[in-house]
Formats: C-alpha cells, sequence, structure tokens
C-alpha cells in the first residue's frame, strides 16, 4: 500500500545534484584569498558560508 509521502521509484525519479562541491571549493578558495588578503581564517569562513549559501540554493533549485 503506497501513501503520498512515499518517494517515487528510483526508475521515475531524477539524480539530485550534489551541493557538497560548492562548500569545497568556498572553503579552498576562500582560504586562498584570505592568505593573498593575510587574513586566512577570515576567508576560510567567508568561503563557508558562500558555499553553503550556494549549496543551499542548488538544494532549493533541484526539490521538485
Amino acid at each position: 500500500m503506497s501513501t503520498k509521502s512515499d518517494p517515487p521509484p528510483p526508475s521515475v525519479r531524477p539524480p539530485q545534484r550534489g551541493g557538497g562541491v560548492f562548500i569545497a571549493l568556498g572553503l579552498v578558495l576562500g582560504a586562498g584569498f584570505g592568505m593573498a588578503a593575510g587574513e586566512p581564517s577570515l576567508g576560510l569562513m567567508v568561503g563557508l558560508g558562500l558555499g553553503m549559501l550556494l549549496a543551499f540554493g542548488l538544494a532549493m533549485l533541484d526539490k521538485r
């Protein structure tokens, strides 16, 4: 018996996109830009924040 909250079978549901790459790139690029600016920790935090924001945005777009 199937209810409305059951997800469709894998053959019907399209694959989800992963946003983890944005988090990883944000950390690496943020640290790089932070080192160039003399504030690697701040760059790391800003990169993490931006990466998380992009990953969250992708998750919202991918939610069907």
